[in-house]
């Protein structure tokens, strides 16, 4: 009688053993959420770079020490600086020939007196009494500049000027060296004057071969 007992007994816990372990593998697994990552080095490789913000600019190449002038001409957008060209003068058919002089008026701040001069186109004079010399070149009795051309609207002496330039010794003072021709203007003496600590310069009229 013990013997059959134990032997249900122990069928039943088999039976309950074999339904318990298909219960835990019909249950389905649980999802596993990834919880934060522990600080370490990024791997190797290319970063892709992210999408950028309004008012940022694309990174470029940076550049380290000063940059020599050949390298900043090589430099894509480096600003080029381009010398200044020589304005051309050109008298035309209608004012050539028919001027031969101008009445030039020279200021002694010091003395403070003036003396006027008459001066031939193309000639030259000096200012006694010092080492300045004046040359003077074309005149053009209705001045008028076009582009880097400057030339003579008409031959009636509407505009009035004269290209000169003025040594003091061997040096330049006027113009600016590097530049060929300052000029005079009669009717707007204060436009690029002489800037001598002594002597003014001014244009009073053109002299034409009839007068």
């Amino acid at each position: 009688m013990k013997k059959k007992v134990f032997a249900v007994t122990l069928c039943l816990v088999l039976v309950f053993s074999v339904s318990a372990c298909k219960k835990k593998e019909a249950q389905p697994p649980v999802p596993q959420t990834p919880g934060p990552m522990a600080p370490g080095p990024m791997p190797p490789g290319p970063v892709s770079p992210g999408p950028m913000t309004p008012g940022t600019t694309a990174p470029g190449p940076i550049m380290q020490g000063p940059v020599s002038p050949e390298g900043q001409k090589k430099m894509p957008g480096a600003a080029m600086t381009m010398p200044a060209t020589e304005k051309k003068v050109v008298v035309p058919d209608t004012v050539k020939g028919k001027w031969s002089a101008v009445t030039l008026v020279v200021e002694d701040r010091i003395a403070k007196q003036t003396q006027e001069y008459k001066v031939n186109l193309h000639g030259n004079f000096a200012i006694p009494n010092s080492n300045v010399k004046v040359f003077v070149g074309d005149f053009l009795p209705d001045f008028k500049m076009d582009g880097q051309v400057l030339t003579s609207g008409a031959n009636d002496p509407k505009n009035p000027a004269v290209s000169i330039r003025v040594f003091e010794g061997d040096k330049q003072i006027f113009p600016a060296p590097g530049k060929k021709w300052g000029w005079l203007f009669a009717k707007l003496p204060t436009v690029h004057p002489l800037k001598h600590p002594r002597y003014g310069i001014i244009l009073k009229e053109g002299i034409s071969k009839k007068g």
